[in-house]
């Protein structure tokens, strides 16, 4: 997994929620950060933006590095 994905993702991540990207890991889920579906939407449409991919909002990423891994194999195709 590229780590410029997965740190562009934490970043997003930490400026939604309010967390510290240091406790933002691959293996961090989105309930683990208590985020509701108004702060999936709206970092949806930023990583879109980002990294001009389409992301399916009802989509089941576990951990933030499915998420990462996801969005690798749209920007590769």
């Amino acid at each position: 997994m590229s780590m410029d994905v997965f740190k562009k993702i934490a970043e997003v991540i930490a400026d939604q929620t309010g967390e510290d990207i240091a406790k933002i890991t691959e293996g961090t889920t989105f309930d683990e950060l208590g985020v509701d579906s108004l702060d999936i939407v709206e970092m949806v449409m930023k990583l879109e933006e980002d990294f001009g991919v389409e992301l399916e909002i009802e989509g089941e990423y576990a951990s933030i590095g499915d998420l990462a891994k996801f969005i690798e194999s749209k920007i590769k195709k």
